[in-house]
């Protein structure tokens, strides 16, 4: 039986579900995660889009870039996902945004080029300059 995991927004308007373990999860540093997110860093799981689904609301979607759609509240403006067409077979889900965050600890860092010079968050974790999976 494969695990379930649940998660949502800040009012409750979102929420969603995925089955299967909790890996691939990593801290991006990228400039887009920070200006929509309004954090120094968004930490991310990467999941099988055909685990993935809504369970409740439907998403606003806002185009960040020419590969990347990012679904968020349209009441309390939580980012919750996102898509790329560079791998259409995925989503990427906030951990913040899981019922239970503190199950899902960083394995990596993404992104690194656009990293804060004063962040020290999980320096022992390996990092990469761009996204490479």
């Amino acid at each position: 039986m494969s695990e379930i995991h649940t998660g949502g927004c800040h009012c409750g308007h979102l929420r969603y579900q995925f089955s299967g373990p909790l890996h691939d999860i990593a801290h991006c540093h990228c400039s887009i995660c920070r200006r929509v997110s309004g954090g120094i860093v968004t930490t991310w799981i990467t999941v099988p889009a055909s685990t993935f689904e809504w369970l409740k609301g439907t998403p606003a979607q806002y185009a960040s870039s020419s590969s990347c759609i990012r679904y968020f509240c349209p009441n309390c403006g939580a980012q919750l996902a996102l898509t790329t067409h560079l791998s259409p077979e995925s989503i990427d889900l906030t951990i913040a945004t899981l019922d239970h965050p503190e199950h899902a600890p960083a394995e990596r860092h993404i992104w690194t080029d656009s990293r804060l010079p004063w962040l020290h968050l999980d320096e022992h974790l390996p990092g990469e300059a761009e996204e490479t999976l």
